[in-house]
């Protein structure tokens, strides 16, 4: 099975040797995306919603350069500093999916790369 590498400048670049998603197939595995600003390069400000809005919107970007979406998201792994914002977490993630949602784990990790509040990764079925 052949792999093509996802990039696009709508989301970060990649800040490790890793592509910002892979396609297998049909399948489509994305990196982990924290709340990085395309355009700077650098964390957004704000405070966890406005950060996970950032994620997704990242995200989502990967997603149409793949040629597919985010209702096309099969599972979801999200990464927090506290469990504490799992609610809110929660909440943004309710503006960016909708029935049937995608398979999701939420893990609580000690850190995450620039000081990152949340990090998302994801897995896309394309048709």
């Amino acid at each position: 099975m052949s792999r093509s590498i996802i990039a696009t400048d709508q989301a970060p670049a990649a800040i490790g040797p890793y592509s910002q998603a892979v396609r297998a197939g049909n399948t489509v595995y994305f990196s982990g995306q924290i709340p990085l600003d395309p355009a700077t390069g650098g964390l957004v400000d704000g405070d966890i919603s406005v950060q996970t809005r950032r994620v997704f919107d990242n995200l989502a970007a990967v997603a149409q350069a793949a040629g597919g979406s985010l209702a096309q998201i099969v599972r979801v792994g999200i990464y927090v500093t506290d469990l504490a914002n799992f609610a809110a977490v929660n909440a943004v993630m309710a503006e960016y999916f909708q029935q049937p949602y995608p398979a999701r784990s939420t893990i609580e990790v000690s850190g995450l790369p620039k000081a990152a509040q949340v990090e998302v990764d994801a897995i896309m079925a394309l048709d």
